[in-house]
Formats: structure tokens, C-alpha cells, sequence
């Protein structure tokens, strides 16, 4: 949800959703890890919370109606839920420089870009989630969307971020159903302020830096080891790309998934969710930063979707990107790597389970493709990834 150039975290506007973090019991077991999981489980906290608070959170909440309408219009095209009770949530990144504490970063086009997406996979057992980044940069067929002012745009193969630039968050999902054919049933988007404030209102968060930043276009200047970020601080480091690892969106996204895990697990706390000074900024900050479809635009609706994954243990909750490799006619660009991508997608349709390794052989999900039917030795598909059970600075 984060731009490297004109930065993005996701950002209400027009057909738009939105993912913050949000906060849950601690168990012996910690809770998910996720941008989803985090910004729907604030909810949990609000059962303590008086009439007038519970309204005003629940009033914050934005219905993504133009997209709901959108997508009932295509209605008969949009792929098949598969599976009783698995849910699939798209959490949307927006470049907007629209909405308060946004301008400083850049111009306001009047468009945004969707930067990073995932999309959230909950296992009907509600014991497991699979978070899959989806690259900006990929190249994909968009469909024919909606712009704002009422035309129409002709379907045409592009960046997959252009999706949200001409037709919001109606066209991203149906953008990327086409893409997946893995049926979305929920949607959210948050911005940079949103963004911020939900850093600031857990007084920060905590990252491992192998190596001191100085990033000038970023505003960062951090020492290495373990460093708590304020909201301005973490904007940089999630939307830094030239100036740290290897300078790759895919390398970004593995940075941002780190840093929503260290979020949530910050919002777990003890120290935020017993302390009603903070809980209440937690709660106000998740809300007022989301925009979602109608079905989870309240805080009932969010609660139902997050009451029974409190247990999922973190080592079953896996954060992977797409395969993809550079696109064969501009290395700028991202392709799909065939067929371990439709390997991961038929994975998430028939709501199996995906595994993840922080390295595995290119051909992995190649041979689970070819493998004969039946046989003992089939080998399980895996994917490059990793868990919210793994330290990032381990």
C-alpha cells in the first residue's frame, strides 16, 4: 500500500476500500499478522467502549458503494465462490495526494494508483491466512471500468495499477478476478494519513534495520538494529525502494509485509489493548481510515468477519508475493511466472493449503502441476515466503 515515487498507502476516494491494523485478546498463541486481519480485529476492542464511542467509530467507516455497483453489474462474470466459508478479502494501496496530511507528498492529479495490493486469503476452518502481494507493476487485461465522471474506458492490457487509476476499487477487483479467477467477497483501502496515524497511535513501531538509512527523498536518517518508527518514519520506510535491499518492488513488498506483521503485533500488546488512553486513538485511527465494500462498513460487520480467527497460530499465517519475473518486453515491468502463479491461485480457490519457504527451487510448483494424480510421491507445492511466526530480526 505503498508507492516508491509517489508513494501510497491506500486512500478513500471514489470506488475505494481500505486496510489499517487493528487489535485483538492476547492468546498463548498470538493472533494473525496481516493488514486486513490487523485493521478488522479493532473491533474486538470496542465491546468495552461506551454507546457514543461505539457510534462515532462506527460512523467512521466509509460504504464503497460506487464499486458494490459496480460489481452488481457484472455480476454473471465474476468467478464462482468455490469453497463454504473461505473468504478472500482485497486489501487496495492508493497513491492519492487528495484528503487531509496527503498534499505534502505530492501533487493532487486528481487520480490515484493503486501501489500495493494483497490479497487476503482466510481458510473456511478460519486455521489459517495467505496474504498475496500483487505487483503494481504487473502486466495484465483490465476490463472495460467505470471512470468517476460516468464514461466507460475500453479494456486494454496495462499496468495492473492502472486498474485503480481509471475506475477505482471496482475495477481492481474485477481486475484481478480476471486475473485469478478467485471470487473477492470483501474489500478495504487506507492512505497515507490513515496510515500515519495508526503508526502514531501505538507509539510506533519496531524493525530491524541490517544497516544504517539515509534516504534524503524518503526524509530517513535510522541506525541499524532495532529501531521503533513513528508514522512519518514508517511512510518512508515502507514507500523507500532505491536506497534499501536491492532496490526491487519485490523486495519493497517483502519489507511492507514485515512491517504490517511488526503493526499488528504492536496493536496485540498488552500495553495498547488494557490501556483505554491508547486503545481509544488505535480504534479511531483503524476507522477513520478505512473505506470498505457496504457489508463490513460498521463495526458489526467487521467484527463477524474477524471473530473467528483469533486463534490462528502465526506460523499459519503466510505472506508470500506472486511468482513473477521481470515482463519479456520491458524489464521495468512484471510478468507472471507459469504455471506456479495459476498453481497459487488453484491453491486459494479450492481453499488448500499454501506453503511457504524464504527460499524455494523455481520449479517447485511446476512438478506439483505435472505430478500424476494419486501418486505417494506428488510433492507439495511451495512458494517463496514466509510466516508472521518468523522474527525479521532473527
Amino acid at each position: 500500500m505503498f508507492d516508491d515515487t509517489v508513494g501510497g498507502v491506500l486512500g478513500p476516494g471514489a470506488g475505494a476500500s481500505a486496510s489499517g491494523a487493528g487489535l485483538i485478546r492476547r492468546r498463548r498463541r498470538r493472533w494473525v499478522r496481516g493488514v486486513g486481519l490487523g485493521v478488522a480485529v479493532v473491533v474486538v476492542g470496542a465491546a468495552g467502549v461506551g454507546w457514543a464511542v461505539y457510534a462515532k467509530l462506527d460512523s467512521n467507516i466509509t460504504p464503497d458503494n460506487a464499486a458494490a455497483a459496480e460489481l452488481a453489474r457484472y455480476e454473471k462474470e465474476r468467478p464462482t465462490a468455490l469453497v463454504k466459508g473461505a473468504q478472500n478479502i482485497l486489501l487496495i494501496g492508493s497513491d492519492s495526494r487528495s484528503g487531509d496530511g496527503n498534499a505534502e507528498y505530492g501533487r493532487d492529479s486528481g487520480t490515484e494508483r493503486s501501489d500495493t495490493t494483497i490479497l487476503l486469503h482466510l481458510a473456511a476452518d478460519r486455521r489459517s491466512a495467505t496474504a498475496v502481494s500483487l505487483p503494481r507493476d504487473l502486466m495484465v487485461d483490465v476490463p472495460g471500468c467505470l471512470r468517476p465522471d460516468g464514461t466507460r474506458t475500453e479494456p486494454m492490457f496495462a499496468m495492473f495499477n492502472y486498474a485503480f487509476q481509471v475506475g477505482g476499487s471496482g475495477c481492481t477487483i474485477r481486475t484481478v478476478e480476471k486475473l485469478t479467477n478467485v471470487r473477492i467477497d470483501h474489500h478495504m483501502v487506507v492512505d497515507f494519513h490513515g496510515f500515519k496515524d495508526m503508526v502514531d497511535a501505538v507509539d510506533g513501531v519496531q524493525v530491524c534495520l541490517k544497516s544504517p538509512i539515509r534516504d534524503k527523498a524518503a526524509k530517513l536518517k535510522l541506525p541499524a538494529g532495532r529501531v521503533n518508527l513513528d508514522g512519518e518514519q514508517a511512510l518512508g520506510y515502507v514507500r523507500a525502494r532505491k536506497s534499501l535491499g536491492n532496490g526491487s518492488d519485490t523486495d519493497r513488498m517483502d519489507r511492507q509485509q514485515g512491517f504490517l506483521g511488526a503493526l499488528v503485533n504492536k496493536v496485540q500488546s498488552d500495553d495498547v489493548l488494557f490501556n483505554p488512553v491508547k486503545l481509544y486513538p488505535v480504534l479511531d485511527a483503524a476507522t477513520s481510515s478505512l473505506t470498505t465494500d457496504p457489508e463490513l462498513a460498521n463495526l458489526r460487520g467487521l467484527y463477524e468477519l474477524v471473530r473467528g480467527l483469533r486463534n490462528i497460530p502465526t506460523e499459519h499465517v503466510q505472506f508470500l508475493t506472486v511468482p513473477r519475473e521481470s515482463y519479456i518486453y520491458n524489464a521495468n515491468r512484471d510478468q507472471l511466472v507459469e504455471p506456479e502463479a495459476e498453481k497459487l491461485f488453484a491453491q486459494l480457490r479450492a481453499d488448500a493449503t499454501v506453503a511457504v519457504t524464504k527460499e524455494v527451487p523455481r520449479d517447485s510448483a511446476t512438478n506439483a502441476l505435472n505430478a500424476v494424480p494419486g501418486s505417494e510421491a506428488t510433492p507439495a507445492p511451495t512458494f517463496r515466503g514466509n510466516t508472521a511466526a518468523e522474527d525479521t530480526c532473527g
